[in-house]
């Protein structure tokens, strides 16, 4: 069982000038498991993101059959083409953990096996949205139950006879429009989806660079995506770059700490996940560059330069919305220590994620004084860079590290003693978050129950 990890954080960081390496990406280490169960072939994957999240993927897929090793510090996939899981009963249950990246990506690969597959989380996933899955599964055959639930745990009955479809994403999901993508694999047939709101590409981009028949059209507005399933993939070498949503932390840190500079090393900065990095520079006068800036594997990758900065208020475009949606938390910590009033709209997607993320961090903010206003799709910050707050504030993550990791860095830039619950949900994506804040002369007390 996972012990409960509390931490206190009571003293103001000092200034600092340093040049770091953040954990490997998320999302491009699920993708790159993924991708690789279903390639012929040994597939090689360094500097893999051994967070708890991407660990439980690994698992599910040696669950499904798919041999897995680490050797040197490398992973080995070995895979078997498409639609190679292997299953030894009639239903195979399968634990995601809190990585609803992998429910709904490995619902797309296993909705054309015809066999049942139960599908179940931890506390939190088990509350996250999967009508989202549901809709284009059954659109091409696939069944689940019981009908009419729309979060796990749940049993996906998949099917041998996959239709390709016309999909619309509406959501700017970049997890729904993968898994219609890894479901149209292995479906014969060419399979569309018009994206309407551009989300995180690199589905697309690791497809092209494994030679899958994927073709990306741009629209007026948003993208048409084509895939012409059944078409052999094979085995490739990946080197994981690192994550620009916990860079984030550390930029924020960085801006938020006079007199201080932060290099963070061979970052992604795909344009579909930078808009973090375009908000504080185009809008709010932050001291950030990008350079060295390179193509891997149809990434790009760069270093990150931030220096501390005078801050302005910000009213945060629509249209950058789906480009920073797990950076938002880290947003709203900022926007409340700048002087002035910042405005998000179109941030409904932030109410399914890990947690309702406006209403949990909107309950600290009014603990400590700080004045919002919301809607199911809005959030207003009257940002205070002068508070004072003379009492231990209490913060409970709801199991979200990105809750937990923003609280963390407020505490880090305000004198104030902080103690956030449940830390231990911050190891899902970034469990060197603690041990990186050290090594810049951050002060953090762990407490474990």
């Amino acid at each position: 069982m996972k012990k409960n990890i509390s931490v206190i954080i009571d003293k103001k960081i000092k200034k600092f000038n340093k040049s770091i390496k953040v954990t490997a990406d998320k999302s491009l280490s699920l993708r790159a498991l993924l991708l690789a169960s279903q390639c012929i072939g040994i597939s090689s994957i360094r500097n893999l993101l051994e967070s708890e999240d991407v660990l439980n993927c690994l698992k599910a897929l040696k669950t499904l059959g798919v041999k897995i090793e680490k050797k040197n510090n490398i992973y080995l996939v070995y895979g078997n083409g498409l639609n190679s899981f292997k299953t030894k009963k009639k239903l195979t249950k399968i634990f995601v953990g809190n990585s609803g990246t992998t429910a709904r990506l490995l619902s797309g690969l296993l909705s054309t096996h015809s066999d049942k597959f139960y599908l179940y989380g931890d506390k939190s996933m088990n509350k996250r949205d999967m009508s989202r899955v549901i809709e284009p599964l059954k659109k091409i055959g696939c069944f689940f139950y019981p009908k009419k639930k729309s979060t796990l745990p749940l049993t996906i009955e998949g099917t041998s006879m996959p239709l390709a479809q016309k999909h619309i994403e509406k959501k700017g999901s970049s997890q729904v429009k993968s898994l219609i993508i890894l479901s149209a694999l292995s479906t014969p047939g060419i399979t569309s989806i018009e994206e309407k709101k551009i989300s995180r590409n690199h589905t697309e981009l690791f497809l092209k660079k494994i030679n899958a028949d994927i073709k990306v059209k741009k629209l007026k507005k948003g993208n048409l995506i084509t895939l012409r399933g059944q078409k052999n993939l094979y085995a490739f070498n990946y080197t994981v770059s690192s994550d620009p949503s916990s860079a984030a932390f550390l930029i924020a840190l960085t801006l938020l700490t006079p007199n201080s500079k932060l290099k963070i090393k061979n970052v992604n900065c795909n344009s579909t996940r930078i808009g973090f990095l375009k908000i504080l520079k185009d809008k709010m006068n932050a001291n950030i560059k990008v350079k060295n800036i390179k193509k891997v594997f149809g990434e790009t990758v760069g270093t990150i330069v931030v220096k501390s900065s005078s801050l302005k208020p910000i009213k945060c475009p629509k249209k950058l919305v789906p480009s920073l949606i797990d950076e938002f938390c880290i947003l709203f910590i900022i926007a409340a220590l700048t002087k002035g009033l910042s405005k998000f709209t179109g941030i409904n997607e932030l109410r399914h994620k890990e947690s309702d993320r406006i209403k949990n961090m909107e309950m600290v903010f009014k603990k400590i004084g700080i004045k919002t206003k919301s809607t199911y799709d809005s959030l207003e910050i009257y940002g205070n860079p002068n508070i004072k707050i003379k009492k231990e504030i209490n913060i409970f993550s709801n199991y979200d590290h990105r809750i937990a990791m923003s609280w963390a860095i407020f505490a880090l830039v305000q004198e104030v003693r902080v103690k956030i619950h449940n830390f231990e949900t911050v190891n899902t994506s970034f469990p060197n978050f603690i041990s990186l804040i050290k090594s810049i002369g951050g002060v953090i007390e762990i407490k474990k129950k």
